[in-house]
């Protein structure tokens, strides 16, 4: 018989072999089927970030080089507002159209008219439930459109759109189409977290594809040597075993497809990290899914042929391992040295500007994780042999290992490669996250939020900082004016800030020895070339479009020189400070207000009052927390692509390693059930079953520590950040691959306890 007829004899046995084969190729379909619905959803993630990304692009408010300076009859006016609530970031414009072709944002079919809201489902369904009574405090308009999908990122999005008529120039972009910000490629560092990404989320999957299609190996081989009493061969048995793989592998590309298009359903209900995405926009690419489509089943054949390498399947029985031969380890260590040597010369490329190679980084990073695989079994082998003394329980269990550590190996790879593959991907992200966060050096000690009122709002500001003061549990208020000074009417060659306040908030911002009405400050070490003390310049210098400043004022010839204290708020301190009295009345109207409120955080929602009276005064005034830094938006937007990837590869995890522990509990029926009959207790036969996950699992963890620390350092060592040990990192992601381990141990006691009957022991 040919190859061929031989694989459809065995997928023969897989459909009519009876209830053994068919409960082999259900585990096999359902091990097979969770991963390739991961592969399905991870190959969709780039598509649906991508989604997203073209949505927010679209409704931008870009306007280009070309600036527009006069209103017109196709023109719009669009303030943004920051605004949170509690932990949730809210998105809000405010639209002032200036003619009847105003452009309308995607999503609405017309502008809110003044005081009205248009706001998206989420944010809707939070106003209307007992949650939002304070946000709907202060979004208290009429609602009276709801954004469409076509103006939301995502269907959890919690933005809205405000009508007003007093929205003016200063504080508004004037645009006359809704688009986004071009495109920006990502640099050297974010190419190398999403390529390093790519490879530790799907080396995984991989593993335990491969396992998956092994699940019930003892007992196939048992049934392949009938087939030798009948004349097969080893050549025909393989085969046949391989028939049998890829009948489940099939199954699982089916189950596989039913998972993912379940779980594409519910992506509207689930956010994370922020992110929440349309079940539309998880489309995996048509050659992607091909691709899996075609190696999944070549996967199976090939690793159930490699697998029947080791086993000699005779007539009268299989003889897999009595006496194994010892693993070697030279062999073993290879694959990781070759990743190391693909990855080294990539070292301090990404200092500078400078490009890796994309090629070396997926198959460095990949050969060192697939190394773990490789060097467990070895490892697993090299301990288990040299153990033995202990409990009842733990004899067993060691002894189980000694017979077949290879099986145990096999269960606990996945856990190690995924736990390896974090642990490298969290030290990239902690170790060049301070590149891509500006920190705005203030701290929980320090004031808690920053109030901003623009210029247009300054004539309220006094009022403002009344009624900031007057909320339960706001503790201390200072309060900050700000304007420019330049060179000449137009800003001339040379800016600096000025910062107006009174002695008491000044000291806030800088070392005072002396201070008193009237004073001027110049900051140490701000570069304040081109202002000479004793000459004259121009207060609030006008930007492009806008009339000359006639507002004269001269720099006092003796203004001392004064250090700064850590920058308070999200507005770093610079330049001139200066006391009310010494600047001219005229320069007051066009002060940008500035407020830092020292809160008690034991008053309920106070933060949230402080919102609300800011948003009640102007809704372009700005509340923000002033110990919140400002992060790069494309690396937020990879690190938690990485993190809801991890939570999925998690969950696959601890299915299969599931699935696989039952499979190995169903294959020793008999055995367990015999060893309660001679008097075993099944506490001790518990605690066995979870040694022999928790042995290998730990051994596995172990070398995942090591290669992930490696790779991790690699890693950091290429983009030329410093190397450190991230003790956190390490700690959290081998706690939660051994948490994985604990619960899929727990959920299979009741199987275990059903297994241990005396019907056990029955044979037909």
């Amino acid at each position: 018989m040919s190859a061929l007829d031989d694989l459809r004899l065995g997928a023969r046995f897989a459909v009519n072999g009876g209830r053994e084969g068919w409960i082999r190729t259900i585990l096999t379909a359902i091990g097979v089927g969770c991963g390739v619905a991961l592969l399905l959803v991870t190959s969709a993630i780039p598509n649906a970030l991508a989604a997203r990304d073209q949505r927010d692009n679209a409704r931008g408010e870009f306007v280009g080089e070309q600036s527009l300076d006069k209103p017109g009859r196709d023109t719009l006016l669009i303030g943004t507002v920051w605004s949170d609530y509690h932990d949730l970031s809210v998105r809000g414009r405010v639209l002032r159209p200036e003619g009847p072709g105003a452009p309308v944002p995607p999503g609405l079919s017309v502008l809110p008219k003044p005081g009205e809201l248009a706001v998206s489902p989420a944010l809707k369904e939070l106003l209307d439930s007992p949650e939002g009574d304070l946000l709907k405090k202060r979004l208290n308009g009429p609602v009276t459109a709801v954004i469409g999908d076509q103006g939301l990122a995502g269907p959890n999005e919690l933005a809205y759109y405000q009508g007003s008529d007093t929205l003016v120039r200063d504080e508004a972009s004037r645009i006359n189409r809704f688009q986004g910000f071009p495109q920006e490629g990502l640099d050297p560092i974010l190419m190398l977290l999403v390529l390093v990404a790519f490879v530790v989320l799907l080396i995984p999957v991989a593993v335990l594809i491969a396992a998956a299609v092994r699940f019930g190996g003892e007992r196939r081989d048992r049934r392949l040597a009938a087939l030798r009493l009948v004349g097969a061969d080893g050549r025909m048995t393989r085969w046949v075993a391989a028939g049998e793989a890829l009948v489940g592998a099939l199954f699982g590309l089916v189950v596989g497809a039913g998972l993912f298009f379940a779980a594409r359903s519910m992506a509207g209900l689930i956010t994370l990290e922020r992110i929440s995405v349309f079940p539309s926009d998880l489309a995996p690419a048509p050659a992607l899914v091909v691709l899996v489509c075609l190696a999944v089943p070549a996967a199976a054949v090939l690793v159930t042929l490699l697998a029947m390498r080791g086993v000699v399947v005779e007539p009268l029985g299989v003889v897999r391992t009595a006496k194994p031969v010892r693993r070697r380890v030279w062999w073993r260590v290879l694959l990781p040295v070759a990743g190391l040597a693909l990855l080294l010369p990539q070292i301090r490329r990404g200092d500078g500007g400078g490009h890796f190679d994309q090629n070396f980084v997926v198959l460095g990073t990949a050969m060192l994780l697939i190394g773990v695989t490789v060097l467990l079994p070895w490892v697993v082998e090299a301990v288990v042999t040299r153990l033995g003394k202990g409990p009842v329980s733990f004899q067993l269990a060691v002894r189980r290992l000694q017979l077949s550590s290879g099986t145990a190996a096999r269960a606990a790879n996945g856990i190690a490669v995924a736990v390896a593959g974090a642990i490298a991907l969290q030290m990239l992200l902690s170790g060049t996250g301070e590149h891509y966060t500006r920190d705005n050096g203030a701290s929980e000690s320090e004031m808690q939020v920053a109030v901003h009122a623009a210029s247009p709002a300054a004539p309220g500001a006094d009022q403002l900082r009344k009624d900031l003061a007057a909320i339960t549990g706001v503790e201390k208020t200072f309060a900050y004016a700000r304007t420019g000074l330049g060179d000449s009417p137009s800003g001339g060659e040379h800016y600096a800030d000025v910062t107006v306040a009174d002695c008491t908030a000044l000291r806030e911002l800088v070392e005072l020895t002396s201070c008193k009405d009237g004073d001027v400050f110049l900051a140490a070490g701000k570069d304040l070339k081109g202002f000479t003390p004793g000459h004259a310049y121009f207060l609030d210098p006008a930007m492009p479009g806008e009339p000359e400043s006639r507002l004269s004022w001269t720099l006092p010839a003796g203004a001392p020189t004064v250090p700064l204290k850590p920058a308070v708020g999200r507005y770093p301190v610079n330049g001139v400070f200066a006391t009310p009295s010494a600047m001219p009345a005229a320069v007051k109207p066009s002060y940008d207000h500035r407020f830092t409120l020292k809160l008690d955080l034991g008053v309920p929602n106070v933060v949230e009052h402080v919102r609300n009276t800011a948003y009640a005064a102007d809704p372009m005034v700005q509340a923000m927390g002033m110990t919140d830094g400002q992060t790069d938006h494309r690396y937020v937007q990879i690190r938690r692509g990485v993190l809801a990837g991890a939570a999925c590869v998690l969950l696959l995890i601890g299915a299969s390693l599931l699935i696989s522990q039952l499979e190995q509990l169903r294959e020793r029926r008999k055995l367990l059930a015999a060893l309660v009959a001679f008097g075993t207790k099944r506490s001790t036969l518990g605690w066995s079953v979870l040694w022999q996950t928790a042995l290998p699992v730990g051994l596995g963890l172990l070398l995942a520590v090591a290669i992930g620390y490696g790779l991790g350092a690699v890693l950091l060592l290429m983009t030329g950040f410093r190397v450190g040990v991230d003790w956190r990192a390490i700690a959290s992601m081998s706690g939660l691959g051994a948490g994985v381990v604990l619960l899929v141990s727990l959920l299979s006691m009741p199987a275990l306890w059903r297994l241990m009957r005396p019907d056990g022991l029955r044979t037909e």
